[in-house]
């Protein structure tokens, strides 16, 4: 089995450790994520079901997309809806999503197709049938697709007799394996969310032990760390590189040179004054700050699953989507202080020349306040999403058609959209081009 886990580690660029998982999992390898899919003004619809609505791996992702990367200039929208399963999305659609012609969307869906219960071909029918005509109905529209898996769920003692969390896992391995066989047929992108976090899963607990629920205290309704390797895998599945900054000193001369997105303001005695249009992700900012749902204890605690730094300690989230690469060449000393904005850490001078990430290295950054306003206008937006999907597009009427339904989201829409482009017009003002300074100077 080890041999098998490794090359999907390799294949979906995710090093991964080994926990205990069971050999009875046999994982279709995932496609390569391949290049960047996201185009320069794309909108990207985020589409699943109550995880999706839980509105966390949604809100990662677009504060990834709207300070990591903002040249991109992608606009999000999440469409999660509870207790959904694909042909339920498929009935709302039209109605919900489509209206907003996104160029890009990502679905996850699997939790509740797979009935909670050991996997039968019934259920892989029924899952296959609707989630491949939830692409088609995409690509009609000239919308690409990244399809994602489910995710996985934990121990719980009142699953019904004979649905152990393994039988669970098993049956959402398959519907997994489904989506590849789908992606690869439709030629449309997929993302391994499953995989990830089942091995996820293993080894937290045994890092951090059985209290800690990767898959939320209910067993399928993750918390932060959960939704962080969920992000994790749609941001991959998009092609982002994760190249957010590289910064090469010459210390023989004083110089520096900065990537795209960045600029030099200012070089004398170490010290460098730049101005940044590109943020590492911050997870350790006060984030949430509109959002009462948002942990409050242990929120940057590596053995807390409710914690999004510890969600990027159990897959390679720093490595591949947040490099801030800061290299120092021509050392003279042994060690260095290198302190960016009000913090400071020690390095050595073989470190430096290898290449430091500055985004794992410093938890608090000059990017952190910026990015908790950020975070927060986000899930003041995403907030507002959910409720004009399951409030103001509905008519109040179980036995309403699509037709009435859309009639009356006609006559609402011109005043939900004002409010939604106030709301995306605070996430705008909250992010703007950071100026600080790095500082190197010998031990």
């Amino acid at each position: 089995m080890r041999p098998i886990l490794l090359t999907l580690a390799l294949v979906t660029g995710c090093q991964l450790a080994f926990g205990g998982v069971p050999d009875e999992f046999k994982p279709t390898p995932a496609p390569a994520p391949g290049g960047l899919l996201l185009k320069r003004g794309d909108r990207l619809a985020i589409c699943g079901d109550s995880i999706t609505e839980q509105k966390m791996y949604s809100r990662l992702i677009e504060d990834y997309l709207t300070a990591c990367t903002p040249e991109l200039k992608v606009s999000v929208r999440q469409f999660g809806w509870g207790g959904e399963r694909t042909d339920g999305f498929l009935k709302r659609m039209t109605n919900d999503c489509l209206r907003f012609k996104p160029s890009v969307a990502t679905t996850c869906y699997g939790m509740n197709d797979h009935e909670y219960r050991p996997y039968e071909s019934k259920i892989g029918d029924t899952y296959r049938k609707y989630s491949t005509a939830v692409v088609d109905s995409f690509k009609a529209h000239d919308v690409r697709v990244v399809l994602g898996s489910a995710g996985c769920v934990g121990n719980r003692s009142w699953w019904q007799p004979g649905a152990t969390s393994e039988a669970l896992n098993l049956n959402l391995c398959q519907l997994r394996n489904i989506d590849v066989e789908i992606a690869q047929q439709e030629n449309v992108r997929f993302a391994d969310v499953f995989w990830p976090m089942l091995n996820a899963a293993y080894t937290a607990e045994e890092k951090f032990g059985a209290s800690y629920h990767l898959s939320g205290g209910d067993a399928v309704h993750p918390g932060w760390a959960g939704h962080t390797i969920m992000a994790y895998a749609f941001l991959k599945a998009l092609g982002l590189d994760g190249n957010i900054a590289d910064f090469k000193v010459d210390l023989s001369s004083g110089k520096m040179t900065v990537s795209e997105g960045h600029k030099l303001l200012k070089a004398k005695d170490g010290v460098y004054t730049i101005r940044s249009s590109r943020y590492p992700f911050c997870p350790d900012a006060p984030m949430g700050l509109a959002a009462d749902w948002y942990p409050t204890i242990g929120l940057n605690s590596v053995t807390n699953s409710d914690s999004i730094r510890s969600g990027m300690t159990l897959v390679p989230f720093n490595e591949d989507l947040n490099r801030f690469m800061l290299t120092v060449n021509h050392a003279t000393a042994d060690k260095y202080r290198v302190t960016w904005g009000e913090n400071s850490r020690e390095f050595t001078k073989e470190q430096l020349a290898s290449g430091v990430n500055l985004a794992a290295e410093f938890t608090a950054n000059p990017f952190s306040t910026q990015f908790a306003l950020i975070d927060a206008a986000v899930a003041s937006k995403q907030a507002f999403e959910t409720r004009e999907v399951k409030v103001l597009f509905r008519t109040g009427d179980d036995k309403a058609t699509m037709e009435q339904i859309s009639a009356k989201t006609d006559q609402v829409i011109k005043a939900s959209e004002k409010e939604h482009a106030a709301l995306d017009a605070v996430i705008r003002a909250a992010y703007k081009p950071i100026t600080y300074t790095l500082k190197i100077t010998a031990e």
